[in-house]
């Protein structure tokens, strides 16, 4: 069995750094590294001539489709391989026949992730309507009344800025109800907590590996739920997402694979497989407590009027007010070796992200860091 402890000596990043800034990226063990690398030199050299290039990669998407499918509970024909949770987002909103009028809805808190492809839209004579927040959660009267007439509805299933987990399920319940599609943002989930995507009944879910899940950028998947792929036609259009092209047409692969484009390295996918592997040696169960117990210890050591996120932890995003953030961030890394993140909302806010890799002792550091530096 595969310890926290066990993952933190893999790490190289851990002999210059207490990094807690998982929320942004999350560094690889070697031996996902490794294994990028041994893919790399594979396909490269190897496969030249057997089984080729092609045969190789096309090989290895497959084995790595079935292993996100079956790690967040979807089946393989719901999975695209992206390159990122943005990529997977703007697949779905360019897949989609928009009208003037059409109305998207999303949250004040998105990440721009979720904000950038339909202020694009506003350009084409659609409107993007915004739910008010209240420290991470949603107004539901007000969600209601926006999603009236929607056509799409992009939310996050774990709010990047607070840490707070959305009713993604109600959410989406209500949003098909008033016969809007939804897409969800759920990086900040695969790799924290155990996630059955299914279970959400979601359109279309946007993830990628190189954050919780460890693995590296450049490997992002997205879920499409399968009875609504055939619905969508994707803007992008390649090889990889065609059952069969002839000179004068095509015809697209039947369910979320249509939305995979052309040529990508393998690397990052082999990759994102060796990481699944370790989140699964290590048990999701064991990582969310060790999470939940490191979360606890920050949450107690924060002052009065500091805390951002709630004082009751629902993930590994703890977000605190300091007084000049950008300054804050930069002593704490350069005085404490300690590596957190400020961030462009609420005021003042410095977030520490806490994952299987930390320690205790990261904790206390940060909050003595906090505490010189001044809150």
């Amino acid at each position: 069995m595969t310890s926290p402890a066990d993952v933190r000596d893999v790490v190289p990043a851990f002999d210059d750094v207490r990094y807690m800034n998982t929320g942004a990226s999350g560094p690889s063990p070697r031996s996902i590294v490794e294994t990028a690398q041994r893919t790399l030199e594979a396909h490269e050299w190897d496969a030249a001539g057997d089984p080729g290039p092609y045969p190789y990669a096309f090989d290895l998407y497959e084995t790595t489709r079935a292993d996100v499918a079956s790690f967040v509970g979807a089946d393989k024909t719901e999975i695209a391989l992206t390159q990122s949770t943005t990529d997977g987002i703007n697949r779905i909103a360019s897949a989609i026949d928009w009208e003037p009028g059409d109305v998207v809805v999303r949250t004040d808190l998105e990440h721009p992730a979720g904000v950038l492809p339909w202020q694009r839209l506003k350009r084409y004579g659609g409107e993007v309507r915004v739910v008010p927040t209240t420290e991470g959660r949603i107004d539901r009267d007000a969600y209601r009344e926006a999603i009236e007439d929607a056509k799409l509805v992009c939310l996050s299933a774990l709010t990047w800025n607070f840490g707070t987990h959305l009713p993604v399920a109600e959410l989406v319940a209500d949003a098909h109800d008033a016969g809007a599609r939804v897409l969800v943002d759920a990086v900040q989930v695969p790799g924290q907590t155990a996630l059955e995507v299914s279970e959400w009944n979601a359109d279309a879910v946007a993830m990628a590996s190189h954050k919780w899940m460890m693995g590296l950028w450049g490997a992002g998947f997205l879920y499409v739920n399968g009875d609504v792929a055939g619905d969508l036609h994707p803007g992008q259009i390649g090889y990889r997402g065609v059952e069969e092209a002839g000179p004068d047409d095509y015809e697209l692969e039947t369910g979320a694979p249509r939305f995979e484009v052309g040529t990508t390295s393998p690397a990052p996918y082999a990759a994102l497989s060796a990481s699944i592997d370790l989140l699964e040696e290590v048990g999701m169960g064991t990582i969310e407590s060790h999470i939940d117990g490191l979360a606890n210890r920050f949450v107690d050591s924060v002052p009065p009027g500091r805390l951002i996120s709630p004082r009751d932890p629902e993930s590994g995003l703890v977000t605190v007010r300091v007084d000049d953030p950008e300054t804050t961030v930069e002593r704490l890394n350069a005085e404490y070796d300690v590596v957190v993140r400020s961030l462009p909302g609420p005021e003042g806010a410095v977030r520490a992200s806490l994952h299987v890799y930390n320690t205790p002792e990261d904790v206390d550091r940060l909050v003595a860091g906090l505490d010189e530096v001044g809150w």
